[in-house]
């Protein structure tokens, strides 16, 4: 393993309250060349679990000049088996590493006996569920060592099962386990719409005050089998101008919180992500500085 920077020679790991953006290996020259001005930078876990190489070398050089947050996507805590002890341990040291302001992972299961899958599949709100994520939240937590945020699901269906609302099986979460939340806005838009439901009284019944992090992305339109607005949680393009609206009214109301824009698919290059996170930093700018919104 590569000789670590020392912690007086990285940035505070302390996310600001500022926008940030999913780091990309085809971004990170030009990153640095250019001292690109930007509150911090995401990574998924998953991508760094080696021990060595030019990813850990490239995400060396970002560390030592941004905060960072850790985003675990695999690691399937709404899953019906215990949790992967080996993936739990290679977030811990990833976490013990690079010394990330944030770490969160999904409201979603992933894989089942031996089979991962690529997707972040939804789980059912009721008693049995939620003590399951409970338990595996409680083991994060500890072998960890630290708190974790859980991110809201965007989802396609919803079960029979369901004896709870999603936002009161959050709620139960967080009080139980002690973990805050990481509020994915886009996720809000695409599920709300796609069960017809309103996302402003969605996000008015959401619990603001347990939110560590914002999530912005784009969506890909699409129509159900009988003809009905479905959306797909793509991140293959620009926030969409109905969740940039819906991000504002969060915080223009509650106040600035780290967010993070993700673009996953296709992605473009790194001046138009630039500015997708400028956009968001100039909303939050309104939030900390609120007469400059009459001044626009």
């Amino acid at each position: 393993m590569p000789v670590q920077p020392s912690r007086s020679e990285r940035v505070d790991a302390v996310i600001p309250a500022r926008a940030g953006v999913g780091l990309k290996a085809e971004h990170i020259r030009e990153i640095l060349d250019t001292d690109a001005d930007i509150g911090f930078f995401e990574v998924h876990a998953e991508n760094y679990m080696g021990a060595g190489g030019m990813p850990h070398r490239q995400l060396e050089a970002i560390r030592e000049r941004y905060p960072l947050s850790l985003h675990g996507v695999g690691l399937s805590i709404g899953g019906e088996q215990p949790l992967d002890a080996e993936h739990l341990k290679r977030l811990a040291v990833l976490n013990q590493r690079y010394e990330p302001g944030l770490f969160s992972e999904h409201l979603a299961w992933s894989s089942h006996d031996t089979t991962y899958y690529n997707d972040l599949l939804p789980v059912p709100y009721d008693q049995a569920t939620l003590d399951r994520v409970c338990d595996h939240i409680d083991e994060v937590q500890e072998v960890v060592g630290r708190k974790m945020l859980l991110e809201n699901p965007s989802t396609y269906v919803a079960f029979q099962q369901s004896t709870m609302s999603e936002i009161e099986f959050l709620k139960q979460i967080t009080k139980r386990t002690g973990c805050g939340l990481l509020l994915d806005v886009n996720n809000v838009f695409v599920s709300c719409t796609n069960h017809e439901r309103s996302p402003e009284d969605y996000l008015a019944e959401f619990p603001i005050a347990d939110v560590g992090e914002i999530h912005l992305g784009g969506h890909a339109p699409d129509r159900d089998d009988e003809g009905r607005p479905l959306l797909i949680d793509a991140h293959d393009r620009e926030v969409d101008d109905a969740v940039w609206k819906l991000y504002e009214s969060v915080v223009l109301q509650h106040g600035a919180l780290p967010t993070l824009v993700e673009w996953d698919n296709d992605v473009p290059v790194w001046p138009v992500l630039l500015a997708e996170a400028q956009s968001a930093d100039r909303i939050l700018e309104l939030a900390r500085e609120p007469h400059l919104k009459h001044a626009v």
